[in-house]
């Protein structure tokens, strides 16, 4: 049977991430401490051997996820040149592949990885294709090959040399980007192979891992406001207003433009009270975190 999920208090959390839990990992862990059958999810998948900034949402907070995971994504990856991983990253198995390169010749090679383009989606990804996720074909021996997705590398530059062909790049990049297929293309360039031996992610659109928490820290009634997550144009309402949202009712445009996608409905305090979209009737709630009183 089904266990009834645990009402609770939209919210928005701000995980480091550690190496070597997944994801999902780290969202079983938040919806532990906040009680078993809370609905919790996150923005935006790290890898296992990643580290850093992950989203997570609470209650109806939830529903925010496809406006959050639309933002621009900023990491720390570490380059080992040389040597090529057939997943792109610690898992391997990491095969010599040529001398290691130099910082220079690296940087060198940056400047063409930056801008839009069209990335291949790697075969160890948890994109779903036909309904089911990639890695799993991959990992029962099927010959399976990425889609392909448009990306924008907003900046790529060569952050720190630590020698030995190891180095560590700063990107910035738009959602979908992933940065262990950016690593291996850069090795298949410079010929000497390539891959990630770690990842940070650092921000989520303005969101900061410096005002992140590690996972053992949440604790029921905490957590943010989740309109923090958000870069949407705002309308504040009235408290007359925000009981007519509360019940899913659209509100007048108000300040707000009619040719927006979406609007962040507020309350005079600041806190998100819903996301609306534009319509004939104005301002229709799609998203509402807060209960009718």
């Amino acid at each position: 049977m089904a266990e009834a999920a645990v009402a609770v208090r939209p919210a928005l959390w701000l995980v480091d991430k550690p190496a070597g839990p997944t994801s999902h990992d780290v969202v079983a862990d938040v919806r532990r401490r906040l009680g078993r059958g809370a609905k919790v999810g996150h923005a935006g998948t790290l890898d296992p051997f990643a580290t850093g900034l992950l989203v997570v949402l609470v209650g109806r907070a939830t529903r925010l996820a496809p406006w959050v995971i639309a933002h621009d994504k900023t990491y720390l990856a570490t380059l080992r040149t040389g040597f090529t991983s057939a997943t792109g990253d610690p898992e391997g198995p990491v095969e010599p592949a040529g001398p290691p390169s130099s910082a220079a010749a690296v940087a060198g090679v940056l400047p063409s990885f930056a801008g839009r383009q069209v990335q291949r989606v790697p075969a160890l990804a948890a994109v779903r294709v036909d309904g089911e996720r990639l890695y799993r074909r991959a990992r029962r021996g099927e010959a399976v090959e990425g889609p392909e997705r448009e990306i924008e590398v907003h900046e790529l530059r060569l952050a720190e040399d630590h020698g030995d062909g190891v180095m560590t790049l700063a990107v910035r990049c738009s959602a979908g980007t992933y940065v262990r297929r950016l690593a291996s293309d850069i090795g298949e360039r410079l010929g000497c192979g390539a891959y990630l031996t770690a990842l940070r992610r650092t921000a989520v659109g303005g969101l900061s891992v410096d005002d992140a928490l590690p996972p053992d820290a949440v604790a029921p009634g905490g957590g943010l406001d989740p309109g923090r997550a958000l870069s949407l144009p705002a309308r504040v309402l009235t408290e007359g207003e925000i009981a007519v949202v509360r019940h899913g009712r659209p509100v007048p445009f108000g300040s707000a433009a009619k040719d927006e996608e979406a609007v962040a409905l507020l309350a005079p305090d600041g806190r998100l009270v819903a996301v609306a979209r534009p319509g004939s009737a104005g301002l229709r709630p799609a998203v509402v975190l807060e209960e009718p009183s």
